[in-house]
């Protein structure tokens, strides 16, 4: 927590707490002020507002403890961020439910479909308010690593403190894990295994609209990758496949298996084809759950957990006659960057 407040008039030098030694001031600055966007804060950094010990500084600067930073007056969007509220009644319970692995430092939930990773506009519970039910006598709140979209299920890593979050986060970004989907897809692949490679903007996501394909070189577009594997089908009409993205992009593989003319079944925003109907005994609900995930452990080892599929996916493979030993997702892996 900050020493001091930047208010709507007058600067504000605040103090890098030790929980906070590491981490890139343009994350540091947004932390702290949840009301500066990303554009705001690169400019406030870029133009010398803000300073780190009486310099100039770049965004990507790491932040070490004890630093004071200078910030301006920031007018309304100046209330420094504060702990969430703390654990209230049920809320230990109902996260410690979740729990399939948890050691020194990192956490690994199996969110279940229906729970926001995070908080935002008409989100009331949240995987992120529920953290600090697991804090326990640490120094530092859990804190999330990655998300999963609402409606999808399976594993989501915590860390339990800022370095073994930031070691998670960077082996995601290099690559050097392997997350393994699960889906139930309109129509069946004419490949039984493939590789889709797109662009998309990041824009439209952010916003909470329709994340769209781009051609390479538009503005905002960036590489998405994502490796899929026929499993099972029922006929013609639907298929169970495993997904496993390389990159890791909002949406990514609702957005690739709808370019492909294989939408998600449940999947009400990428979902758009016409005249097809829901099998019978089937929910309308989103069937895609996150597996698996191999990740090298912030300490020691590698971290390798799966989280069983929710209730309603499990009843459709009952009802399909899909066997869930014949996905190939709990053979061993081995890590290495994708090429």
């Amino acid at each position: 927590m900050t020493q001091a407040v930047a208010g709507r008039s007058g600067v504000a030098h605040l103090e890098v707490k030790p929980a906070d030694s590491g981490m890139r001031l343009d994350r540091w600055l947004r932390a702290q002020f949840p009301g500066v966007g990303f554009a705001h804060a690169q400019k406030l950094i870029r133009s010398g507002q803000i300073r780190v010990d009486g310099g100039r500084a770049r965004a990507e600067m790491r932040l070490a403890a004890g630093q004071s930073v200078r910030v301006p007056p920031l007018g309304p969007v100046a209330a420094v961020h504060r702990p969430p509220p703390a654990p209230g009644p049920g809320d230990e319970a109902l996260i410690r439910s979740l729990v399939i692995h948890e050691d020194d430092r990192v956490i690994v939930l199996n969110k279940p479909p229906g729970l926001a990773t995070q908080g935002g506009s008409k989100v009331g519970a949240h995987v992120d308010r529920l953290l600090g039910a697991l804090q326990g006598g640490a120094a530092e709140r859990p804190r999330l690593v990655h998300r999963l979209d609402r409606e999808t299920s399976g594993v989501l890593l915590v860390a339990r403190d800022r370095a073994a979050a930031g070691a998670l986060a960077r082996s995601l970004k290099s690559r050097l894990a392997r997350k393994i989907y699960w889906a139930l897809v309109r129509g069946v692949p004419g490949n039984e295994a493939g590789r889709i490679s797109t662009f998309l903007g990041p824009d439209a996501a952010k916003r909470g609209e329709a994340q769209r394909v781009l051609e390479q070189g538009e503005p905002g577009a960036v590489h998405a990758v994502s490796r899929f594997m026929l499993v099972d089908r029922a006929g013609t009409r639907l298929a169970w496949l495993r997904l496993e993205p390389e990159t890791g992009r909002k949406h990514q593989l609702r957005v690739h298996m709808a370019h492909i003319g294989h939408p998600i079944i449940g999947d009400r925003r990428y979902f758009r084809v016409q005249n097809w109907e829901l099998p019978g005994g089937l929910e309308d609900r989103l069937y895609l759950h996150a597996r698996r995930i191999v990740v090298p452990h912030p300490s020691r080892g590698v971290l390798d957990v799966t989280a069983t599929t929710p209730a309603h996916m499990a009843r459709a493979f009952d009802l399909l006659g899909f066997d869930e030993r014949q996905s190939g997702a709990d053979e061993p892996v081995e890590l290495q960057a994708h090429g």
